[in-house]
C-alpha cells in the first residue's frame, strides 16, 4: 500500500506543478500589469514602469515562474496588491467558512442520496423507486443560486425560522447547506441506483441468491462494495468543487468565504491572490484524489495489486 501511495503522488506533483504554470499563463495574459494595478489608472507611466522592473514583470514568462515556485516552495506566495497582505493571510481566514460549507453539504448529500438510491435499486419500479426518480430529476435541474432564493424566501423571509445572510450562528448555515447538498443528494441518488442495479444483475450476486444468502446481506455486503466506487470518485470530485469556493451561493447567503474572496481578487486582477488561491485549491484536489486512490485500494485490493504488477 505504502508503494502505491507514493506512486500516486510522484503522479500528482507534476499535475499541480502544471496546473500553476497554465494559471500563471493566463494571468499574464491580462491586459494590465502590477505596476498599474497597484498604482492606480493616474499613476505616471515611469512609476509603473519602474515598479513592474523591481516586481520582475519585465522579465521572460518561465524566469517569473520559476521564481516564482522556488519562493512557494520557502513559503512565500506573495502580497496581495489590494491589501499588501501575505497571500495567505488573506486566503486561510476565509477558509474555514467554505470548508464547513462543503463538508456539511457533502454530509447531507451522502445522508439522502446513498440510502435513497439504495432503496431505489431494491424496491425498482415501485412508488419509492418512482418519488425518488421525480424529486431527483427536480432537484438536480434547478439551478443553486434559484433553489437558494425559494428556501430564502420560504424559511427566511415566510415563517422566519432562519436567518437569511451571514456566519454568525449555526443557523446561518442550514440554507446554503440545503442549496448546495439537496442537489447533490439528488445526483447521488440517481448514481447509486444505477451502480447498485448493474451490480445486483452481476454473476456472482446471482449465484449468492441462489445459494440461500438474503437479499439484505446480498445487498450490503456483496454489492454495495462494488458498486460504490463510482459514488466514491464523484463524492470526491464534488467534495474538491465545493472548496473550490460556492461562490454563487456565497454571494446569494452573504458568506465572506473563500469563493467570494477569490471573486474579489479576480475583479480588482490581484494577481498574487488569484495565483495562491489557485495553488491552494490545486493542492487540495490532488490530495483529495490521492485520497479516493487509497479507498479504491481498499474497496477493491486488484486496484493495487494491479499498479504493483504494471511497476513490475
Amino acid at each position: 500500500m505504502v508503494r502505491y501511495i507514493v506512486k500516486r503522488l510522484l503522479i500528482l506533483l507534476p499535475t499541480v506543478l502544471f496546473v500553476v504554470f497554465l494559471i500563471f499563463f493566463i494571468i499574464h495574459l491580462m491586459p494590465s500589469s502590477p505596476g498599474r494595478i497597484i498604482l492606480g489608472l493616474y499613476a505616471a507611466d515611469e512609476e509603473v514602469e519602474l515598479l513592474n522592473e523591481e516586481m520582475g514583470y519585465n522579465d521572460p514568462l518561465l524566469v517569473q515562474f520559476v521564481h516564482y515556485v522556488a519562493d512557494a516552495v520557502r513559503g512565500d506566495f506573495g502580497t496581495s496588491y489590494q491589501s499588501g497582505l501575505p497571500v495567505f493571510d488573506v486566503l486561510l481566514p476565509k477558509f474555514p467558512v467554505t470548508f464547513r460549507l462543503a463538508v456539511l453539504s457533502m454530509l447531507v448529500a451522502c445522508l439522502i442520496g446513498i440510502p435513497l438510491g439504495i432503496l431505489s435499486a431494491v424496491k425498482q419500479y415501485s412508488v419509492v423507486d418512482m418519488v425518488a426518480t421525480v424529486s431527483s430529476l427536480i432537484l438536480a435541474s434547478i439551478p443553486s443560486f434559484f433553489l437558494g432564493i425559494l428556501l430564502m424566501l420560504l424559511f427566511a423571509l415566510k415563517l422566519q425560522l432562519l436567518p437569511s445572510s451571514g456566519i454568525g450562528t449555526p443557523a446561518h448555515y442550514v440554507l446554503p447547506v440545503l442549496t448546495l447538498g439537496l442537489p447533490m443528494a439528488a445526483y447521488l441518488s440517481r448514481l447509486t441506483r444505477t451502480t447498485m442495479l448493474d451490480t445486483l444483475n452481476q454473476d456472482y450476486i446471482l449465484t449468492a441468491r441462489a445459494k440461500g444468502c438474503s437479499r439484505m446481506r446480498t445487498t450490503m455486503m456483496h454489492a454495495l462494495r462494488n458498486a460504490m466506487m463510482p459514488v466514491v470518485t464523484q463524492i470526491g470530485m464534488s467534495f474538491a468543487t465545493l472548496l473550490g469556493g460556492s461562490i454563487i451561493v456565497e454571494q446569494v447567503f452573504g458568506m465572506a468565504g473563500f469563493g467570494s474572496t477569490l471573486l474579489t481578487a479576480i475583479q480588482y486582477k490581484d494577481s498574487p491572490l488569484i495565483i495562491g488561491a489557485v495553488v491552494f485549491l490545486a493542492v487540495l484536489f490532488v490530495l483529495i484524489m490521492l485520497i479516493i486512490d487509497i479507498l479504491y485500494a481498499f474497496l477493491d485490493p486488484r486496484v493495487a495489486a494491479k499498479s504493483y504488477d504494471t511497476k513490475g
